[in-house]
């Protein structure tokens, strides 16, 4: 008669994993002897070896009690089910596999290619990490509201970036971003080109309308304060030249 220690390590598992199977009622638990010992039989081990080969299989252990009973050809039926939901699984994992390969990727996530060549034409362009992270989630909330029309605005967002303007609003904002401590002026300056162009937008009519753009352009003011609360600053000066901000870009009647 073997004690718990040593059917464990007859079975090839741990006294802990025996207790286990003792509580989800697969294992008989024996009554102690007269010294205050459980001790098991022959039959046990047996027993154990079988629930420890079906659960290293992969066999929930909601299913080997009923496992252990079955004839032959239920036992088949049985395992061919658990085979099939073994399969699934290996689709599901490969497929999360996909997407934490993707995550490594870092721009690619939830990005077609046309707004990662954006990206990586900032960053080309000197634009620091921490700029090209918020710009990266901005786009994230952009592709989730207009995903099909990515292809179609961002050959006109690239070519904004030939205008040594938008550059500069960008190294400016690279400059803010990587101190932690910034005096007005870089803020005025970047008030002043974003005026400019909106301005400019405004003049030629490519802006979208409100009922286009939904509650987007809030959602990207509050992720750019999350992201820095200087943010808040800046909507400021916006407003000062006469924009309600930097995203929905309406004129002010009235500045203050």
């Amino acid at each position: 008669m073997l004690t718990i220690g040593q059917l464990a390590a007859y079975a090839g598992v741990t006294v802990r994993a025996v207790r286990h199977y003792h509580q989800v009622g697969l294992l008989p638990e024996p009554e102690r002897d007269a010294s205050g010992y459980r001790r098991y039989g022959a039959r046990t081990v047996v027993s154990l070896i079988k629930i420890r080969t079906l659960a290293s299989a992969g066999v929930p252990l909601s299913r080997i009690a009923e496992m252990l009973e079955a004839d032959a050809s239920t036992f088949a039926e049985a395992i061919r089910g658990i085979d099939s939901h073994l399969l699934d699984e290996i689709e599901r994992l490969e497929t999360s596999r996909k997407q934490i390969a993707q995550l490594t990727a870092g721009d690619s996530l939830a990005l077609s290619p046309q707004v990662v060549s954006y990206l990586d034409r900032l960053r080309d362009l000197g634009v620091s990490k921490r700029m090209v992270e918020a710009e990266r989630d901005g786009w994230i909330l952009v592709a989730a509201r207009w995903p099909d029309r990515l292809v179609e605005w961002m050959p006109a967002k690239l070519a904004q970036l030939d205008d040594p303007r938008m550059v500069r609003l960008y190294l400016v904002l690279s400059e803010i971003f990587d101190s932690d401590v910034t005096e007005d002026g870089l803020l005025e300056e970047a008030a002043d080109i974003m005026a400019a162009l909106a301005e400019q937008a405004h003049r030629s009519g490519d802006v979208l309308d409100d009922e286009t753009q939904g509650d987007l352009p809030d959602l990207l003011d509050a992720l750019a304060v999350e992201t820095d609360p200087r943010a808040e600053r800046m909507r400021d000066l916006m407003r000062e030249r006469g924009w309600s901000g930097w995203t929905r870009m309406e004129r002010l009647a009235d500045p203050p």
